[in-house]
């Protein structure tokens, strides 16, 4: 599953990347845009910002911009930054000690492929892609 972490990481690039034109954006515009507190946007973009997606200015008409055009920021960048390895089992995370059980386990070719289909998907999808989807409704996740 998906934590509020990561999905508010992609609104918050999103809206960054909407609202480019302006130069520098203010953080507090950005959490009333995408309701989302102040303080937990504040946790967020320094992690953003460490992986060079983002730069910010302060004082006087500073703020935040995207670092990448939105063609570069891929969800599954965002996501690795912002979850962590979003592997299914345990002995595909990065780093994880050899299994045991590897040669014989049934269910491994399972949860490869499942990983696989989710990195797959999620790498194929840009913030640009996002920036052409119009909502159909007030529905937020």
């Amino acid at each position: 599953m998906i934590s509020t972490k990561g999905r508010y990481s992609i609104r918050i690039l999103l809206d960054l990347a909407e609202n480019q034109t302006s130069g520098y954006v203010p953080l507090k515009e950005v959490a009333s845009r995408q309701e989302i507190s102040l303080k937990y946007v504040e946790r967020i973009l320094p992690v953003l910002k460490e992986a060079g997606l983002i730069d910010s200015v302060h004082g006087k008409g500073g703020g935040y911009k995207l670092r990448k055009s939105p063609e570069e920021c891929s969800l599954w960048e965002i996501l690795r930054l912002t979850e962590g390895d979003l592997a299914p089992v345990a002995c595909l995370k990065e780093g994880a000690d050899p299994c045991n059980k590897a040669a014989e386990c049934r269910t491994l070719s399972v949860w490869q492929g499942y990983y696989d289909m989710t990195i797959d998907y999620f790498s194929k999808i840009s913030i640009a892609d996002l920036m052409k989807n119009k909502p159909s409704s007030d529905y937020i996740i």
